[in-house]
């Protein structure tokens, strides 16, 4: 039978797209080699199509692919459609038998390989007489693989014809992949940085702040469950090669170790823990690097002190058994953790990458991809480590690279940052001295400058730092920043080199087009490199990773009493997997299916509740290098050119921490919140309905706030139907309050002198519009044409947002009422009411019931006489008794429970200034006339189910934030682990 040619299938499509102009292996990597011997078998993985396309149901909505997937689970239907076809399993089975070639593994992952027609995963043995057999072509090596030789074939592969393989991966070292072969295609590009620094914040990494993951993650990042009892879903960690494996006459366990460890972070509890290691697992540092037991202690640190009641897998893949060919190729673990049907678990943790850039329509590319599909499938949590070496990704080709096969839309990629602390902040002379000691970052925010606690807040600051100090002070945060730890020398690069890690990556795979969500969020991710290009951006989240604050983590050997410092992407990983198991675990106590594939609910949980994220906006990635003999720079022992290609933070998402870190409970009140909306309201009716054409309908008749944001004067047409609204806007206040200032300042922690320094800062405009059932709805901005770039995922939480071209003004369209979008659709419940006051007079608000969307209370609408005894009629009552609830004081924070709350209630507010004695309602049309005959709004829109008021007759200072109110449906649910 003769063989077929597969195209793209060269070594260098496997490992070396985009990264060298170089057209062999042997020009590529400088190498010569021999024939892999006789007695030698190499383990690839054959991998078929799809029966189905599974792209639209991984692209609907979080709550319709729940749906779907429990649908088919409970049908045993969905690895018949989405898995191989039983022709093609069958068709490719028998070739192989026929040839004789060996089948290894099966469905439950015997060996170390998962072989199945619902992974569509066939992995064979090849003696290199089988390999030419199959592909037609000699495999070589340059030194014994044992002893970390690089495998590869010449010129491309082929198959036998008839044989229907659509993807390939080799189970060859190194654990991590063939490293790309590269050369120079940055041109002439060429930078010569200042010494010092190459970026903010990261200065104290020889003598950094230390903190054990769980006081990182419960003190910094405002985890849910850690420091609770509680036991969370199982998170498995990708551990090629090492699996559990100890050092060789080790007299202790892991477990041993483990306890010793959660013992010292001072957790009182036994770790639990399980190893998948079916071939085997082997403990081992150095040449060849057979596994990396640094990163698995690292990995089972943290995610065991962050959830040290909950259960954590260590998957070796296949394990290092040359004799059997198998070489602990990351791919295997992957594999094997998703495909783990007895563990199942809810997250997956992976340290180690697949380092290699195959071509995107290589078979190699197509075996990685899928890979992450099935795990979308299995309703798994993947968590990727984005990697430790800047914008270079440590690859000498001058570009600004990101890791293409690990680029999947379908795995949360994570970047790293760098924490100072308050009391580290005198310490880094970038932070404390930089450009002088006044007007540095830490001179101006313990001056109490307002810009910048401003922006220090939007990162996560809760508390004035001037007020901080004693042991509080090492655990708060001042300033996070990108983590770039690389400082520019006399001439050279430190530490080490740029082959150290020693910062962040991010960037954009260009092979692949921008995620769904990432378009939806308004995102075009674009490449600084040569030609540009847009693409998947990366990453979507981050974390700390080292700089200034390194973790305290088990040593490799994980013996017990032995403890370092530890960084790296290998810990921001994990830490967000701990993150993703515990929401999970909330999940499940509030009635909703796993989490799994959620990265489009990070998207929209920032789109509605911005605070879920702090804002990393000081820093940058930018490592690009090429290796040149005339190079200024000394790194690694090579002379080297900088080109400058990099990224830098910005406000809102960019390509060096994506959205942000985590603020662990904010975020996880947020996705509980879109995952109920999803599953169980999908039906009720949204603010507004796209069109599908880029335009906007009112889908019911309401009563619709219309708010703007401007940095300068603008006139606003608002035309919903046969109703229509003309406002003009001043120019918003430089610290007009935002959603996410807002949201932000709703935790009981935050600091009132924090909340009343940004006091009477004044919005743009605020009016109320009509609007009928199925009008067409439009806004224009200085009578331009506006975008929405967002709207797909806000509508569905109560506003969207239309931006003028200029990008000046903003102009919220939103809803004043709130849907009681209670757990599972049940009756009788509480919601949660939270509060924080920024007026000076007493204040108390109510909540009513209103029969729709215009506030309507029985026959009566907002402003007709009777109105107000009626909507006192309809008065929510607490939980203390009575159906007011007071303000809680100037700059503080307040908290009550609303009783009696039946699902899809419609709950309206009003406000009373006990000072004055007037109060104020939702709707505009009940409150006084203004000076144009119409009437003052009162209310302002600050995401999903938050509102500030204006306390003031006539309207006030127009800050809307004397006080700010958020009705939370769900945390009160289960065990109340978010209220």
């Amino acid at each position: 039978m003769a063989n077929v040619v597969i195209s793209n299938s060269t070594f260098l499509d496997m490992t070396s797209y985009g990264m060298t102009t170089a057209t062999s292996v042997a020009e590529a990597y400088g190498i010569t080699g021999a024939p892999v011997p006789t007695n030698a078998t190499i383990n690839v993985a054959l991998v078929l199509d799809r029966a189905n396309d599974p792209t639209a149901l991984l692209s609907s909505d979080w709550g319709t692919r729940q749906k779907e997937l429990t649908q088919l689970n409970n049908d045993s239907a969905l690895w018949s459609t989405y898995g191989a076809t039983t022709e093609n399993y069958t068709a490719v089975t028998n070739a192989l038998n026929e040839m004789g070639i060996p089948i290894v593994g099966d469905a439950s992952g015997t060996g170390g390989y998962t072989t199945s027609q619902d992974s569509r995963t066939i992995w064979v043995s090849l003696t290199p007489e089988n390999f030419q057999t199959l592909f037609g072509t000699t495999p070589y090596q340059t030194a014994s693989l044992e002893q970390g030789g690089m495998f590869y074939w010449e010129g491309h592969l082929s198959l036998p014809e008839g044989m229907n393989v659509a993807g390939l991966w080799f189970d060859a070292p190194p654990v991590w992949g063939t490293e790309p072969g590269t050369s120079n295609l940055a041109g002439n590009a060429s930078v010569s940085p200042p010494k010092g620094a190459l970026s903010i914040g990261n200065s104290l990494s020889n003598d950094p702040s230390t903190l054990y993951p769980n006081q990182i993650a419960e003190n910094l990042y405002n985890f849910p469950l850690t420091g609770k009892n509680v036991p969370t879903a199982t998170v498995g960690l990708v551990e090629p090669g090492i699996g559990g494996a100890l050092p060789p006459g080790s007299d202790y366990t892991l477990q041993e170790g483990l306890n010793s460890y959660l013992k010292s972070a001072g957790i009182d509890t036994n770790g639990e823990f399980y190893v998948v290691a079916k071939n085997g697992e082997k403990y081992s540092w150095g040449n060849p690097d057979v596994s990396n037991p640094g990163e698995r202690s690292l990995d089972l640190g943290v995610v065991g002190a962050i959830n040290p009641y909950g259960k954590v897998g260590l998957y070796a893949g296949s394990g290092f058994a040359p004799e059997g060919g198998a070489y602990a190729n990351s791919y295997t673990a992957y594999q094997s953790s998703f495909w783990d049907q007895a563990n199942n678990p809810a997250a997956v943790s992976s340290s180690f990458s697949m380092i290699s850039q195959s071509a995107p329509d290589s078979p190699f590319a197509f075996a990685a991809r899928e890979l992450f599909v099935d795990a979308a499938l299995r309703n798994i949590s993947t968590f990727i480590a984005n990697n430790d070496w800047g914008s270079s990704y440590s690859f000498a080709n001058g570009l600004a690279n990101q890791n293409i096969n690990l680029s999947s839309p379908y795995a949360v990629l994570v970047g790293g940052t760098s924490i100072t602390t308050v009391a580290a902040a005198p310490k880094d002379p970038t932070v404390a001295h930089e450009p002088s000691p006044s007007q540095s970052v830490y001179g101006l925010a313990m001056a109490g400058q307002m810009s910048m606690l401003w922006r220090l807040v939007e990162g996560g600051l809760t508390k004035l730092p001037s007020g901080v100090s004693g042991t509080d002070a090492t655990q708060t945060t001042l300033l996070e920043s990108v983590w770039n730890s690389y400082v520019i020398g006399e001439n050279n690069v430190i530490p080490g080199g740029l082959g150290n890690a020693a910062g962040s990556d991010g960037g954009v795979d260009t092979t692949q087009p921008t995620p769904w969500y990432q378009t939806a969020f308004g995102l075009t991710p674009t490449s600084v490199n040569p030609g540009g290009g847009t693409g998947r951006g990366a990453p979507d989240v981050a974390a700390n990773a080292g700089g200034n604050m390194f973790y305290l983590a088990p040593s490799d050997t994980m013996a017990p009493g032995d403890i370092w410092e530890d960084l790296g992407t290998s810990a921001a990983t994990p830490l967000w997997a701990s993150l993703a198991a515990q929401i999970s675990t909330i999940f499940a106590d509030q009635h909703l299916p796993n989490l799994g594939f959620m990265n489009d609910l990070l998207y929209t949980a920032a789109a509605i509740a911005p605070a879920s994220f702090n804002d990393v906006t000081f820093g940058n990635n930018t490592t690009s290098y090429y290796y040149n003999s005339d190079g200024q720079y000394s790194s690694d022992g090579w002379q080297v050119t900088l080109t400058g290609l990099g990224y830098s933070a910005a406000p809102g998402y960019d390509l060096t921490t994506g959205l942000g870190t985590p603020n662990g409970t904010l975020l996880a009140r947020a996705l509980t919140t879109i995952a109920h909306e999803q599953y169980t309201y999908a039906s009720t009716p949204d603010v507004l309905d796209s069109d599908g054409a880029g335009g906007w309908t009112t889908p019911i008749s309401e009563s619709l706030l219309v708010q703007a944001m401007s940095s300068k004067a603008a006139s606003i047409d608002v035309s919903a139907g046969e109703h229509s609204l003309t406002l003009g806007s001043g120019t918003s206040a430089a610290f007009a309050w935002t959603s996410q200032f807002a949201q932000q300042s709703l935790q009981a922690d935050f600091d009132p002198q924090l909340v009343r320094l940004f006091d009477k800062q004044a919005h743009g405009v605020v009016g109320q519009s009509s609007a009928s059932a199925d009008g067409s709805f439009t806004v224009e901005i200085n009578g331009a044409a506006t975008t929405a770039p967002r709207g797909t995922l806000t509508n569905d939480f109560g506003f969207v947002d239309f931006v003028g071209n200029d990008g000046n003004t903003v102009v919220r369209v939103a809803s004043p009422v709130a849907v009681a979008e209670t757990v599972n659709g049940a009756n009788d419940q509480q919601a949660v009411v939270r509060l924080r006051q920024n007026g000076e007079d007493s204040l108390s608000v109510t909540f009513y019931r209103v029969d729709d969307h215009n506030g309507t209370v029985g026959s009566l609408r907002p402003g007709e006489t009777g109105y107000a005894e009626a909507a006192a009629g309809r008065a929510y009552t607490t939980s203390t008794g009575g159906t007011s609830i007071a303000g809680p004081g100037y700059g503080n924070y307040g908290q009550a429970m609303l009783t009696n709350v039946d699902a899809g209630n419609i709950i309206a507010m009003q406000l009373t200034n006990n000072t004055s004695g007037e109060t104020f309602w939702a709707f505009s049309q009940a409150n006084e006339a203004n000076a144009n005959g119409g009437h003052v709004g009162h209310l302002w829109n600050y995401g999903v189910n938050t509102w500030g008021w204006e306390d003031t007759y006539g309207g006030g200072d127009r800050d809307y934030n004397d006080l700010v109110v958020q009705l939370d449906f769900t945390s009160a649910s289960g065990h109340g682990w978010l209220v």
